[in-house]
């Protein structure tokens, strides 16, 4: 049993069991004094040992994110955007909080501050580092903390859906743009983020090892998922990437030479050129896998889907277990609309609703 006493005109509370260190703090109130005893017996009772919290009235979020911004972030593939959003987190008073006075209401109000001036989606990822940070520090750096608090907190919803898609003559007006800049490859590029439908990391980080001139593929030993596959190219795609490689000016390595925040302001000064408004580099990835999908026979949600998992592009067998209803379809295999386009070759797919 603890002991609670009046001492010097504050509540103290003593916690002794054998095989401890005897434990005790003074409170304002009894009933603080209390709850803290049957705080820490309880623990006591079912780890065996009562940690030593003292570390927790030192210790801040600041530093912790520090340690975590220095320790594990590097690791991390997108160690670059991750130490940014580290940084920001730790220049907001937030940061000042000691762990042992850190709590779900801090959280919250955090939380609803930066709905105030940021999307929904960056304050996910905020509160997504925030858990991570803490989840980190009590199972490998050893912090006593009790619980994550962040756990305990809603996450904002986010709807950031996008339908946008390249109207008949944006595709052309696009290509047109290239040509009058500066990159010589940002036209080959464009035309294989339409082709396949693949992300813009995933297009940077290409190497010409990777280009299958026999197979006619792409392979991507590490995509967003974890995981490899092999994208097959269009008859354009292919053509387009043995023209820039025949070019004078390639890199012996990678294919487009370029890091995401060059292409983004290459991308705005591209759509002023060709005075198009609107539309993001990953709309490229929407319109492409849209064309993988035929009128009435695979919603194109189905087909965004299966990108995302790594099936798309799809062989004809796979795109048959997306057709509605027992019916007969040639498929083409190549995704591109554009006139001078031909597909590799057609299959009969037939497929019935299990």
């Amino acid at each position: 049993m603890a002991t609670i006493r009046k001492l010097r005109g504050r509540w103290q509370a003593q916690v002794r069991r054998r095989g401890m260190k005897p434990r005790c703090k003074s409170f304002d109130t009894k009933l603080e004094a209390e709850k803290w005893a049957r705080d820490l017996e309880a623990q006591v009772d079912r780890f065996g040992a009562a940690p030593d919290t003292k570390i927790l009235e030192s210790t801040t979020l600041g530093q912790l994110l520090e340690r975590y911004q220095r320790e594990v972030s590097p690791l991390k593939r997108g160690s670059v955007q991750e130490i940014q959003r580290i940084d920001v987190l730790r220049r907001h008073e937030l940061a000042y909080r000691t762990m042992i006075g850190l709590s779900q209401q801090d959280i919250a109000s955090f939380r609803d501050e930066r709905l105030q001036s940021v999307a929904p989606s960056t304050t996910v990822r905020e509160l997504a580092i925030l858990s991570h940070v803490l989840e980190v520090a009590m199972r490998d750096w050893g912090l006593p903390l009790a619980k994550n608090v962040v756990k305990m907190v809603r996450r904002p919803v986010i709807r950031n859906e996008r339908s946008r898609r390249l109207a008949p003559d944006e595709e052309q007006r696009l290509l047109d743009a290239c040509d009058a800049g500066k990159i010589p490859f940002l036209r080959t590029l464009l035309v294989v983020a339409v082709e396949t439908g693949m992300r813009r990391g995933e297009l940077l980080g290409l190497k010409w090892s990777d280009f299958s001139h026999n197979r006619q593929v792409l392979s991507l030993a590490l995509t967003k998922n974890g995981s490899g596959r092999d994208v097959p190219l269009s008859q354009r795609a292919f053509d387009t990437l043995i023209a820039w490689k025949e070019h004078p000016d390639i890199d012996q390595s990678s294919i487009f030479p370029m890091r995401a925040g060059t292409l983004e302001q290459a991308w705005r000064r591209l759509l002023v050129r060709a005075g198009i408004k609107g539309l993001r580099f990953h709309d490229l990835r929407h319109e492409g896998v849209s064309r993988l999908s035929v009128v009435n026979h695979v919603a194109p949600i189905t087909v965004e889907a299966s990108a995302s998992e790594g099936l798309i592009p799809c062989t004809t067998t796979e795109a048959a277990r997306y057709i509605k209803g027992p019916k007969t379809t040639t498929w083409p295999t190549t995704v591109s609309q554009s006139e001078g386009c031909k597909p590799t070759k057609l299959a009969t797919i037939s497929a019935a609703r299990p």
